[in-house]
């Protein structure tokens, strides 16, 4: 299964002059929907060579990029990729560069490489390194009722300290601080996930991605990240319809309806007695054919259209004369 959105056919433009497409008779001369990579000339990955190369020895796997469409040698990502059943898509390097933002949900998302690293500062560049903390305590925290803990461990403080105020002022105090907290967390909740995201510390790295097969639907489709999409010509993620596993499932239906016997799809259609008389019009058309071109395979002569022609002429007489001397009634 390989991804080719981005084609269309040729036929009608300036390379084939003399050439008009059926499908689309109306479409314009130049395809510009069309983009040509080095696929299209017999070259692949970053190191521009054939598939299968003869001159590399080197068993290794070939995997397409989910964005450019190119296909790359697994050693030549930048990591090493993870089992080809942990992750269902690729981006290479290349289209991480031009997609940044995808670093923000890799660390969220992305199946681990297999890359080996002794420190950060091997592993990529760290941005953010000098976190607030408010960040901290972000990170650290493991679900929402721990976050409510802390507010609540902050507010006890806060209220065993030693007030000046009078008795009757202290109720009043209380209740101010337990309300302005809750007001200011709900305004300032982040409507945008990939600025959420990008809120905290994150790696970016020059490798290639892997990815699960719903991390698609986990990328944020407010209007400021669709614009983003369309400005880097990469609507296609938030597209469902667009995955590899969606291609494969295609490619499954498209396989399964190509092996089904058209002749055992008539068969089933028709009663028993048709079903009886189909299959012997069958094998007598079969032994005859057979009969028939055994003898140009002897005599070492080519087969023409006329002599297919006659064939059948005569196979129709044939049928003809037997169906006339033979009567069937019902009793």
């Amino acid at each position: 299964v390989f991804l080719a959105r981005n084609f269309r056919c040729d036929c009608g433009n300036s390379k084939f002059k003399n050439l008009q497409c059926k499908l689309l008779p109306e479409k314009c001369k130049v395809n510009s929907g069309n983009k040509y990579n080095d696929n299209f000339y017999g070259l692949y990955c970053t190191c521009k060579r054939p598939y299968p190369d003869p001159e590399d020895e080197i068993p290794d796997e070939m995997i397409q990029c989910i964005v450019c469409e190119d296909w790359f040698h697994g050693r030549h990502l930048g990591a090493v990729p993870p089992e080809s059943g942990d992750f269902h898509e690729m981006v290479c390097q290349a289209c991480m560069s031009h997609c940044h933002f995808l670093w923000a949900y890799a660390s969220q998302l992305a199946v681990p490489a297999l890359t080996k690293v002794n420190s950060i500062e091997e592993e990529g560049i760290v941005l953010k390194v000098e976190e607030s903390e408010d960040q901290k305590k972000e990170i650290k925290k493991e679900s929402g009722v721990e976050h409510q803990e802390v507010k609540e461990e902050k507010q006890t403080e806060q209220f065993n300290e030693p007030s000046t105020s009078s008795g009757s002022a202290c109720p009043e105090v209380k209740r101010t601080f337990i309300s302005v907290p809750y007001v200011i967390t709900k305004s300032e909740e982040p409507v945008c996930k990939l600025k959420e995201l990008q809120s905290k510390p994150f790696l970016k790295k020059d490798t290639a991605t892997f990815w699960p097969s719903n991390w698609r639907s986990k990328l944020c489709t407010c209007e400021d990240c669709l614009k983003m999409y369309s400005e880097l010509e990469v609507q296609f993620l938030t597209d469902e319809c667009d995955t590899v596993l969606a291609y494969e499932n295609k490619g499954t239906t498209d396989q399964e309806t190509e092996r089904r016997d058209p002749l055992m799809d008539t068969l089933n259609s028709m009663n028993r007695v048709q079903q009886v008389e189909l299959i012997c019009e069958y094998n007598d058309l079969k032994t005859e054919l057979t009969d028939y071109l055994r003898r140009f395979a002897d005599e070492g002569t080519v087969v023409k259209r006329e002599d297919i022609q006659h064939f059948f002429e005569e196979f129709q007489s044939r049928k003809r004369r037997r169906t006339n001397r033979m009567q069937y009634y019902c009793s």
